[in-house]
């Protein structure tokens, strides 16, 4: 985390690309115990905590700039909520997980170059200033 105002969107970037990271290596271990008897299946929360920094105007800007960073961490819990229709009550679906472990990855790659894009600009503003 860099601490200047013209890293804003970098440091709700790093936020965002931890919860997602996060994310990754839980529904990793949901898919390495689909066979697991009694296994609950977890999950990350961090989109509400993002929407209750960032997301309640339109000026994304002035949002982003008085977010509180340590209100930005992922929670993992475990789904009991889930229904479970096996007799083990295991309740991970694989077909649920997979499709959850690609929207993530697709996720996490587009916030990775918006990360980078950022950084571009940064650079290209430091450039032209000297």
């Amino acid at each position: 985390m860099v601490s200047s105002g013209a890293f804003n969107y970098v440091n709700v970037l790093d936020k965002a690309l931890d919860a997602s990271w996060t994310r990754n290596s839980v529904i990793a271990n949901n898919i390495a115990n689909v066979d697991t008897p009694g296994f609950k299946r977890q999950d990350v929360k961090f989109e509400e905590y993002l929407l209750n920094e960032v997301g309640y105007t339109d000026d994304l800007d002035s949002e982003v700039a008085r977010a509180d960073l340590d209100n930005l961490s992922a929670m993992t819990y475990t789904d009991y909520g889930n229904v479970s229709y096996r007799l083990d009550g295991n309740n991970v679906d694989i077909d649920t997980e997979n499709a959850e472990l690609a929207k993530n990855q697709i996720k996490y790659y587009t916030m990775l170059d918006s990360t980078s894009q950022e950084f571009s600009r940064l650079k290209t503003v430091t450039r032209s200033s000297s």
